[in-house]
């Protein structure tokens, strides 16, 4: 079914907002998946925070104009499903990730994050970035981290008299 300009414009805007707020962006070719498999996909993808996106490249580059996607526009051939990560950097590629684990008929072409292209090869690179939260536990592991230190070592004289002295007990009991 043809869309009219009306139509076209409409959706170069959507997925222009959507690019403008995302971190990263995933494309991959769904030439043979299943429309019971792309809806799997669609539900997983909503539940993780990421939205996809199925639009004809003409369009997507459009709309990618004066977004940090602006450098995807050369790579954009084909039958693509564009997801787009909201939630965290990680997120869209930890979710095409485990639908091309299950479904090898969809394959990853290209992967942006920070106005980078990168290649298929780093989706794995993506996906394996911490989450929000596990981002804010590592970086209060590593500032309590010190204190911790700094507690220990100053309990340890107490701690080493304590030890000596049940030493001493044992020896003369």
């Amino acid at each position: 079914m043809a869309l009219n300009l009306e139509q076209k414009k409409a959706i170069v805007a959507e997925v222009a907002e959507v690019a403008s707020t995302a971190l990263s962006v995933v494309a991959a070719e769904y030439k043979q998946v299943t429309a019971t498999d792309l809806t799997q996909l669609r539900a997983e993808a909503r539940s993780q925070g990421v939205h996809l996106q199925v639009v004809k490249n003409s369009l997507a580059k459009r709309a990618m104009v004066g977004t940090e996607f602006e450098c995807m526009a050369d790579h954009l051939t084909g039958p693509l499903i564009l997801a787009f990560s909201q939630a965290d950097p990680g997120c869209a590629a930890r979710v095409i990730k485990s639908f091309v684990k299950e479904n090898k008929a969809m394959e990853v072409k290209v992967v942006s994050i920070g106005g980078k292209v990168m290649g298929a090869s780093d989706l794995d690179r993506l996906a394996s970035l911490p989450t929000y939260d596990q981002s804010i536990s590592i970086l209060m592991s590593v500032m309590k981290a010190p204190i911790e230190k700094f507690v220990r070592t100053l309990n340890e004289p107490t701690a080493k008299m304590v030890r000596t002295l049940a030493a001493v007990k044992e020896s003369k009991a």
